[in-house]
């Protein structure tokens, strides 16, 4: 079985610790999709971050395997490591540049979505005025086609989500989302978004988020119940698992520099209280409790491997092996 976390956030610091990383590992995860930047984050930060992030990998490797693709992941397996791949969330770090998508791949960059809640010139943001994918968003879809990188809908407009997914020619997944139906929230996704999802043989993975989740203190049988129900709509083939758990250090500042403001890109009217300040995660131990709690929402023991990680690896293997 490999164990697959589509999403989760580091400090975006060059000198943040791998160490929940570590505890990851411990648990048993074998591969980890870590964020390396936002559409608030300026590139000069972005790259930074991704410099360390790949010095602190290569230190290590006894204990982390940088992905390249699936047969990475094969590899520290089978070495008793972590495979580590990177995602960025948001256009704005792509310079409206299409050659930028192919750049980023080669820096470890493994998947992106194209907006992180706002609008930009590329597509919608959740908590935005829809307007749709625009004509650059059609030639940046392309080229995370052309690149062999994972299509990402997260923090996307539900309108423009669907759009892309029209366009992709490969499958198009949800690295951190969950399912409107069960809790009203504008970061969460309609049931035509889950079902466009499936349609192009993607994976809605499903958050640890206590928002989205609709709990204060979420647990691995929350994370169960959202999975339950992508798998009831359109299927266990096309469930995965993005806990998108947050991690902070003290003294380690890797807020955006300048002028940044919180509460746009987190805006109060959207549900949030101090930007994200509010927000609980579940806890570090959750992949240890997944299988049991998938299980005893009718899940055989096939059906649950493919929801922790069978699904994104067969969706990996069939999009990062397409580069042009």
């Amino acid at each position: 079985m490999i164990r697959w976390d589509a999403h989760m956030c580091l400090p975006l610091h060059p000198q943040a610790s791998f160490a929940p990383i570590d505890l990851l590992r411990a648990s048993g995860l074998n591969y980890v999709s870590i964020n390396v930047g936002m559409d608030m984050n300026p590139l000069s930060q972005i790259m930074s971050v991704i410099a360390g992030y790949r010095a602190t990998i290569a230190a290590h490797p006894d204990r982390y395997v940088q992905v390249g693709g699936v047969a990475d992941i094969e590899r520290a397996k089978a070495g008793g490591q972590i495979a580590v791949g990177f995602d960025l969330e948001g256009a704005i770090p792509l310079l409206e540049q299409a050659d930028m998508v192919a750049l980023y791949a080669r820096l470890g960059v493994r998947q992106i979505h194209f907006a992180y809640n706002r609008n930009n010139s590329v597509a919608d943001g959740c908590h935005d005025v829809a307007r749709g994918l625009t004509a650059l968003g059609r030639r940046m879809v392309a080229a995370v086609n052309a690149a062999g990188l994972l299509m990402d809908c997260s923090h996307t407009g539900r309108q423009c989500s669907l759009e892309i997914m029209a366009a992709s020619g490969q499958p198009v997944i949800f690295s951190h989302a969950n399912p409107l139906a069960l809790v009203e929230h504008g970061r969460n996704i309609t049931d035509a978004q889950i079902r466009a999802c499936a349609g192009t043989g993607g994976v809605v993975c499903v958050s640890g988020v206590s928002k989205f989740l609709g709990t204060n203190t979420p647990t691995a049988q929350d994370v169960a119940r959202h999975a339950a129900y992508v798998a009831d709509l359109v299927g266990v083939q096309h469930v995965g698992i993005g806990l998108d758990n947050g991690f902070s250090e003290p003294g380690l500042n890797d807020r955006p520099p300048g002028d940044f403001d919180p509460a746009y890109w987190w805006p109060e009217p959207a549900g949030y209280v101090n930007a994200i300040t509010g927000v609980c995660y579940t806890p570090i131990d959750t992949w240890s409790k997944l299988a049991s709690a998938l299980q005893a929402t009718g899940m055989r023991a096939e059906e649950v491997a493919l929801v922790l990680g069978g699904n994104m690896l067969r969706v990996a293997q069939q999009v990062w092996g397409s580069a042009t």
